[in-house]
């Protein structure tokens, strides 16, 4: 009678679920794509937190400057508004609000020096989720924010906001004399100068949207009338005013921003190669 031979132990091979185990249980510490999908819920707070915290920092900073130069900012806003008023002052009818409006004016006169600093901390929050392919967009993408955002700030300082200031100034009559408040006043200038620097990224979401293959100049292209309507409506929400002047102003840049982002996504999209074609 022959002995079959018992066969000798070997050890098993893993399964999925091992090698998924091992996978998550012992990262490589040098695979930097895939470090941020790694980040547990806590340690993606942990990391928040800290780019909160050096974007206070940052806009401390810009403030600390800013209050330096407070006056002069002051009068590069007021003095071209009130050389159109003829005369007559902006009033206020609390006692403390010229001060309080002196810390706002240095306040925002920070916030847009610090600005490259918060945004390179925004991209420093999301780059752990990014392939390593799409971090060298580092540069570019703080680069074109704050270009975007003082063109922007820019547009609406020396363009939108005197346009609806003489609008403003339109409806006086021989009986009715327009005399402003200066903290709505100027509440009007944040809103509109906030609102075109956050309407000028439109050209920047789009040039990394399209790098990444996301958009494509043709999709842009072919859904222009729904693009149109979406902006008429955006520029009716975010409006400060409610009269016509004030969203036109915010639709006419949104529609030649649309149509620059065409340019840009047909401009940077990846090219196919002859031999993926």
């Amino acid at each position: 009678m022959a002995l079959v031979p018992f066969p000798s132990a070997s050890p098993r091979p893993p399964d999925d679920d091992d090698d998924r185990h091992i996978h998550l249980t012992d990262p490589d510490p040098f695979d930097d794509d895939s470090a941020g999908a790694r980040m547990s819920f806590l340690e993606h707070l942990d990391e928040l937190r800290n780019r909160l915290i050096y974007s206070v920092y940052s806009l401390v900073a810009g403030c600390a400057v800013a209050f330096i130069f407070v006056n002069r900012i002051q009068e590069k806003i007021w003095m071209p508004l009130f050389n159109q008023l003829e005369g007559t002052k902006f009033m206020f009818t609390a006692g403390f609000e010229p001060f309080m409006l002196t810390m706002k004016i240095g306040a925002l006169a920070g916030l847009m020096l610090a600005a490259p600093l918060i945004i390179y901390q925004v991209w420093l929050f999301i780059a752990p989720g990014l392939y390593a392919q799409e971090k060298k967009y580092a540069i570019p993408f703080v680069l074109f924010c704050t270009v975007f955002f003082a063109l922007g700030a820019a547009f609406s300082h020396l363009v939108a906001f005197p346009w609806t200031w003489k609008f403003f100034l339109s409806w006086q009559t021989q009986y009715m004399e327009f005399r402003p408040a200066i903290g709505e006043t100027f509440g009007l200038y944040v809103k509109m100068l906030l609102g075109f620097a956050l309407i000028f990224q439109m050209p920047t979401v789009v040039f990394f949207l399209a790098r990444m293959g996301v958009v494509t100049a043709g999709l842009l292209a072919r859904n222009t009338k729904y693009a149109v309507l979406v902006i008429f409506i955006v520029a009716a929400v975010i409006s400060p005013g409610t009269d016509v002047v004030s969203q036109a102003l915010m639709a006419g840049p949104m529609l030649a921003l649309y149509a620059i982002s065409i340019l840009i996504a047909w401009i940077v999209a990846p090219r196919r190669t002859a031999d993926a074609a």
